[in-house]
């Protein structure tokens, strides 16, 4: 048994990172939670959208997206609400390409869509998924029933949605600007060639140009010189990337997906072997009734997993999301909620392997 098995918490496309780290890496990633996702905003963009409310990032206890609103709950009580029609100015434009709303290469994935409240929406994806949601049930940490049609309807009809929106866009993309290369039809032979030619040069002309970058960090992560480097804006490199290094390249969620990574639109929320609604026995902070919470109190206390890679807020800038990585149920407790906003999410994983980098990427396995 490795001596790191991680579980990372991630939306679809840092999902997809994931998978893809797993695909063509010795990476220690364990265990994938995806969250649902419909889109998520500038941290910055959000900062100036608050301003005109007279609002700062501080003034904000919790953050809520349902019925066409951003609902903020703010430390004084109140709420304020703004129409989602106002916020999508805000919306990181690379979210404008993603066709999954339900993280579909991960284990399990969890959101609220469908499910009343204090439930949760679960998608059993996996064998792996399927033995962790089982053992929860069975030791308490969660109970839950069956998922109803007319809840399967509304969230199959959210993700067609979603999926026909983002293909709309993608088509006018690629008629004003370059290819979209993420879900495009090709072999794996053929992405493998594609690969083998591929350079951080490539990487920053058909994705982080043209604003396509999610800013995972993957790259930065997979990279096995170290001149790969992710901030608030977009990965920039410090040095020659070689010739025969194409790791970047790969593992990016926006590059080409092989062939059984990828989605298949016609399924609106993928592949899955059961769909339940799921409350947690253990835990009440948090979103989606704490659901990712108990999944990881869970893996951490049965040592299924030895760390989860989660997403924190900054003390020193309010909601500012960073990436952390810890074996300890109460940091897993306080970063509970929604940041809906992204960070390098694999930034943490960088000094955990050093020497696992060296086997990055030498063709599709």
């Amino acid at each position: 048994m490795r001596e790191h098995r991680i579980a990372v918490v991630g939306t679809p496309c840092e999902i997809m990172a994931a998978s893809k780290l797993q695909y063509f890496t010795d990476s220690p990633i364990d265990v994938k939670l995806g969250l649902f996702c419909m889109e998520n905003f500038s941290y910055k963009y959000f900062v100036n959208l608050l301003k005109e409310y007279d609002l700062k990032m501080d003034d904000i206890e919790k953050f809520r997206i349902e019925k066409g609103f951003v609902f903020l709950l703010l430390k004084t009580k109140e709420t304020v609400k703004i129409p989602l029609s106002v916020a999508k100015r805000i919306i990181r434009k690379n979210c404008n390409i993603c066709v999954e709303l339900t993280s579909e290469s991960s284990d399990i994935s969890i959101g609220s869509i469908g499910s009343e409240d204090a439930w949760s929406t679960l998608i059993i994806r996996t064998e792996k998924g399927e033995e962790i949601v089982n053992g929860a049930i069975e030791d308490r940490f969660i109970e839950s029933k069956e998922f109803t049609d007319s809840q399967f309807n509304l969230l199959n009809r959210i993700a067609e949605s979603k999926i026909s929106k983002n293909l709309e866009n993608i088509e006018r993309r690629e008629f004003l600007a370059r290819p979209v290369l993420y879900q495009r039809e090709k072999t794996d032979d053929s992405i493998d060639n594609e690969f083998k030619e591929a350079s951080f040069l490539d990487l920053r002309s058909n994705v982080i140009d043209v604003g396509a970058c999610v800013l995972c960090g993957a790259c930065e992560y997979a990279c096995p010189h170290d001149i790969i480097t992710i901030d608030d804006t977009k990965p920039r490199i410090k040095g020659e990337c070689p010739d025969d290094c194409h790791a970047c390249f790969a593992v990016c969620p926006r590059t080409f997906i092989p062939e059984d990574l990828r989605n298949d639109n016609s399924k609106a929320i993928g592949d899955f072997k059961k769909v339940l609604s799921v409350k947690s026995l253990k835990h009440t902070q948090g979103q989606d009734g704490s659901i990712v919470t108990t999944l990881i109190d869970y893996l951490l206390s049965k040592e299924i997993v030895t760390e989860a890679l989660i997403v924190d807020k900054e003390d020193h800038l309010a909601w500012k999301p960073y990436a952390k990585l810890t074996n300890a149920i109460d940091d897993v407790i306080s970063s509970g909620g929604t940041k809906y906003s992204v960070c390098p999410v694999f930034k943490p994983l960088r000094d955990l392997e050093e020497d696992s980098l060296q086997n990055v990427y030498e063709g599709v396995k």
